[in-house]
């Protein structure tokens, strides 16, 4: 089977991987972003989970062809667990995942929990039975311990610069209309070392530069998108206010991790309506809802970053919003009351700390395996994760009209003066 995706070309599927592409547990990836809110700033960022989990299989099997080219004997069977495991990856997602898992806390993440367990409780399990893969197609995921799989073929689907990663930043420029791309050589780097995974920066004991340079492409990749898209603000409002809404169904002991485990996005709009009951939904949550699909968001109130606050400082924030939904609840009640406002419009927006986990990714130096931030040479990888740190932002989303008394507000509550100017709050 061949499907034609509009960021790779043509993508060969063979037959298990297209029999489990019909999957109802990946069909109903059709339906869930992968940017999630990200559309309401780049109106063409609707691609979705489902492309990507194909992209990601497209990717995962180049790097296996590389490292074949290079010599290292790969059976059959598991090139194509490996596959499989890559168009699965994502099955575990709910509608606008990263932001109740990352950014509100809400869940565990979709790589962890009971989640990929659920997943295969029913068909899908018998499914990769059928073609023999369920053992290591399940270990490959994570699901089970990992027995008989090497570690490389897991850090293929799943790592730092994996088969995830090289789909999702080309697909996410591609569909966002921004420019930077990296160099289709990167897959040639790849190589194994001691049953790691790693980008080999040097051959035959001498350094590549090329690699290097390529490498640190990605990297710089990576801090683009994070910064210009990811990160922006708007997204971010939006993606506070859905996670607002599904805390406040939490509130009846509705919409669970199991129940958005079958959802997609819009499903999951339709059933906040329905919360607690169809003829009883809750005013607010439906308030919420409504502003969503309108474009009418929730705007920064209040706004602090890493120029004011140390990482000490950042750290206590974190604990204190991002760890602790009581205490995040709490300061947003309390705002409500101090500006007027209702406290289902006032949404403290608290992320974990930022670090770039693909700087730690395995290097093949001519001295041996390291972490690519220790062989930074350049300081390049140094200078990134650094502007990466200071990403972080701390907000308080307010409606557009009680902006300038959020903003006072906040200053009281938090102890700094918000970062956002005048101008910007009139």
């Amino acid at each position: 089977m061949v499907v034609r995706d509009p960021v790779h070309g043509d993508i060969e599927l063979d037959p298990a991987q297209a029999s489990l592409l019909d999957r109802p547990e990946v069909q109903r990836l059709r339906g869930v972003k992968q940017l999630g809110t990200a559309y309401l700033v780049y109106p063409g960022a609707l691609h979705t989970r489902f492309d990507h989990s194909l992209g990601t299989c497209a990717m995962a099997q180049r790097i296996v062809e590389s490292l074949r080219a290079q010599g290292f004997a790969i059976e059959a069977e598991l090139a194509r667990a490996i596959g499989i495991a890559a168009l699965l990856h994502d099955a575990t997602h709910v509608p606008f995942g990263h932001t109740f898992e990352d950014e509100r806390r809400l869940f565990p993440r979709h790589d962890k929990g009971s989640r990929r367990t659920w997943l295969l409780e029913g068909g899908l399990r018998e499914a990769l039975a059928r073609w023999g893969l369920d053992g290591a197609v399940c270990e490959l995921l994570g699901a089970v311990p990992r027995k008989t799989v090497p570690p490389w073929a897991c850090q293929v689907v799943s790592s730092t610069l994996d088969a995830d990663l090289l789909d999702y930043l080309k697909r996410d420029a591609y569909f966002a209309g921004l420019a930077p791309r990296y160099d289709e050589r990167v897959f040639r780097y790849f190589t194994v070392h001691d049953e790691q995974l790693c980008v080999a920066l040097a051959r035959h004991g001498m350094e590549r530069a090329d690699a290097y340079s390529e490498t640190v492409q990605v990297l710089r990749l990576r801090y683009f998108l994070t910064e210009r898209v990811y990160y922006h603000h708007t997204k971010v409002a939006a993606g506070a206010m859905v996670s607002k809404a599904v805390e406040l169904a939490h509130r009846y002991g509705q919409l669970g991790e199991r129940e958005l485990l079958a959802l997609t996005d819009a499903k999951l709009f339709e059933r906040l309506r329905c919360v607690p009951s169809t003829r009883s939904p809750d005013a607010a949550i439906v308030r919420l809802v409504e502003r969503l699909e309108q474009r009418r968001l929730l705007k920064r109130g209040y706004a602090l970053s890493a120029q004011v606050l140390d990482l000490a400082e950042r750290a206590r924030f974190v604990a204190q919003y991002h760890e602790n939904a009581a205490e995040r609840r709490r300061a947003e009640e309390e705002l409500a009351q101090a500006i007027g406002c209702a406290s289902s419009e006032v949404v403290v927006y608290c992320p974990a700390l930022t670090v770039m986990k693909e700087a730690r990714a395995l290097a093949l130096t001519a001295s041996g395996v390291s972490p690519l931030e220790r062989y930074d040479r350049s300081g390049e990888i140094r200078a990134l994760q650094a502007r990466y740190e200071e990403l972080w932002r701390f907000y308080v989303f307010v409606p557009e009209e009680f902006r300038a008394r959020a903003a006072q507000a906040a200053q009281e509550r938090f102890g700094y003066p918000s970062e956002l100017r005048e101008r910007a709050l009139a």
